[in-house]
């Protein structure tokens, strides 16, 4: 919570480490910068003072070369200083946005896989870009700038009392109009604004890519308008609150500041006017009218100056929504490391009245589970949909962990098993694989970065491959999703059994893995099941029911509970959902189109 209140520099520098010297340093460069840039104009003031002061005669005006050179000369030194500090911010920021990325990607991988489930991949990877860009261009630009805009704005009260402070008080009125109208854009009531512009981004971000990836299914039905729908929305949503942000707050505060910014030397007419007479009097008028040069040239960088300002005030309010994005990224919770780790010492699987209930649901996803699957055993989990099969097999490796109740891995507590360990105990073949954009050698090797290329062979032939490193154009060397180079949902499914099988895990879990097979695949895929649960314990979940007929045991799970277990002789002579299921099942297989009509 106390992260969470701190504003973003504070944090920043938290993650810039060692490197916020730099910051520091580019910013006390900056602000030397700033002075430099500042004596041009009082060489200015000096140059007028001496020829209007020998006018006619300019010869007599001796030192005017002199200030010419010191002016350049400090122009010059300003520039530098100004690109040394800039620099030093860069390299600080550079640092800095690679370090939210790296303690941001260190700490999600410390999330349990069932995090990723409920978060959209888009949405995280979007949030680490964006807290990185956005504080970036902060520490980069935006500090400096504020620094060096400050040391002006103190540099121009110096000089208000210098030259003429009724002039320099009148160059500052429309600094200090034109700070009124930045503020009433950014603070305030509508402080909270760019959150929420940044939230409809977020919204936008996560409905565009669910949409591109629904685009098959959305052909497929001929859905496009129904599907649309939220991603127009979240555009919608977006367009209406970025207009309100740019047309009803901005608009008129934006319209006063560059206008009295602009126009910043129409407050000096006023101010001379009003001391022309007095002068006059005094026989001061020359030093009048060089005070007015003096401070009509100056007010030309008011614009510039309250830009930066506004610019880097933006910056401010972008970091600070920024690093809110990030800070759940940061508060996604971690898996718990047992102090003192113990192995297992088989590869028995054990339920004890386990209950689960996902993070913000009110029905349980399981409620109090108990079965044990023994070594060498194969196990099934079948049942209606919602029933909690993928639960119960995501729960073995801890994608989530249990509410109450204990999952046993070796007769040990799962929770207390090293992580690490633990995802070397269980290999998993999902329904839905997705291969990395990489060669077939290199995503079958991600299992086990150690394993040789004939392991890698030896794995894929065991997974019934070799059709497909026959017609792929290198062969193991190709790379997926290159020159036209895809693969079959059933041909992505031999490669991820290849996964599971080069990675020798003794507990192998099957969640629903000939589901996008067409017969073909299938009966490949059911010839590398031979292998890969040969002599492991094995938990399959499945709607097909032909494919657990020959299990160990077959769990029926519905409503988060188990109802019945047994072989399938014995379910089959129970009479209860399992041989409702199986009747409807067979009944399915059976169906078929003739002529237009329905035939059995």
């Amino acid at each position: 919570m106390k992260q969470k209140k701190e504003n973003a520099l504070a944090v920043l520098l938290r993650y810039a480490g060692s490197h916020r010297r730099l910051t520091f340093l580019g910013l006390g460069l900056s602000a030397v910068a700033m002075v430099c840039s500042m004596i041009p104009y009082l060489c200015i003031w000096l140059a007028a003072r001496d020829l209007i002061a020998v006018a006619p005669d300019w010869t007599r005006a001796r030192n005017v070369a002199c200030y010419g050179w010191i002016a350049f000369a400090f122009a010059v030194g300003g520039i530098l200083i100004y690109f040394l500090g800039l620099m030093c911010t860069h390299l600080a920021a550079f640092r800095t946005a690679a370090n939210i990325r790296k303690q941001g990607m260190a700490h999600v991988m410390q999330a349990p896989l069932g995090y990723f489930d409920a978060n959209a991949s888009g949405l995280i990877r979007s949030r680490l870009d964006g807290a990185a860009a956005d504080t970036e261009t902060l520490l980069a630009h935006n500090l400096a700038d504020i620094v060096g805009t400050v040391t002006l704005f103190l540099s121009m009260l110096v000089l208000m009392f210098v030259f003429d402070w009724r002039m320099g008080g009148a160059c500052l009125l429309a600094a200090a109009i034109s700070i009124l109208a930045m503020f009433s854009m950014m603070g305030g009531k509508n402080a909270g604004l760019m959150a929420e512009y940044q939230a409809a981004q977020d919204r936008m971000t996560k409905s565009g890519t669910e949409y591109v990836r629904g685009i098959p299914v959305v052909k497929i039905f001929q859905q496009t308008v129904y599907s649309f729908k939220a991603f127009q929305q979240a555009i919608e949503d977006y367009s209406t609150k970025a207009e309100h942000y740019q047309g009803d707050v901005c608009r008129v505060p934006q319209s006063v500041n560059l206008t009295f910014t602009e126009g910043a030397f129409l407050f000096l007419v006023p101010a001379v006017l009003f001391l022309a007479p007095g002068a006059l009097a005094a026989g001061d008028l020359a030093g009048c009218v060089t005070d007015f040069a003096f401070y009509a040239v100056f007010s030309a960088i008011l614009s510039t100056a309250l830009a930066r300002i506004m610019f880097a005030a933006s910056g401010m309010m972008l970091a600070n929504t920024a690093l809110g994005r990030f800070q759940p990224v940061m508060d996604a919770p971690t898996l718990p490391v047992p102090e003192r780790p113990r192995m297992p010492q088989n590869n028995r699987v054990v339920f004890r009245d386990v209950s689960f209930t996902y993070a913000g649901g009110q029905i349980p996803a399981l409620s109090h589970v108990s079965f044990t699957v023994e070594p060498g055993q194969t196990a099934a989990l079948v049942g209606p949909s919602g029933g909690g099969k993928t639960t119960a097999a995501s729960l073995i490796p801890r994608f989530w962990d249990a509410d109450s109740g204990t999952i046993e891995v070796g007769g040990v507590d799962v929770r207390r098993i090293d992580p690490h360990v633990l995802m070397d105990q269980v290999a998993f073949v999902f329904q839905n694989n997705r291969l990395f954009k990489a060669s077939i050698l290199e995503n079958v090797r991600a299992a086990r970065p150690d394993a040789s290329r004939e392991q890698v062979l030896a794995a894929l032939e065991a997974a019934q491959c070799g059709d497909i490193l026959e017609k792929l154009p290198q062969g193991l060397d190709t790379v997926i999703g290159t020159e036209g180079t895809y693969l079959s949902g059933g041909e992505a499914q031999r490669i991820a059994l290849a996964w599971a099988i080069l990675k020798d895990a003794p507990i192998v879990v099957l969640d629903e893995a000939t589901a996008f097979a067409d017969p073909e695949n299938e009966a490949l895929i059911q010839k590398a099941f031979a292998q890969l649960t040969k002599d492991r314990t094995v938990i399959i979940i499945a709607h097909r029911l032909s494919t657990v007929v020959g299990a160990d045991k077959i769990l029926v799970l519905e409503g988060g509970r188990v109802t019945e277990q047994g072989t399938h002789e014995e379910l089959i002579a129970a009479g209860g959902l399992y041989t409702r299921m199986w009747a409807d099942y067979n009944r399915a297989i059976q169906w078929k189109l003739k002529s237009g009509k329905e035939e059995r």
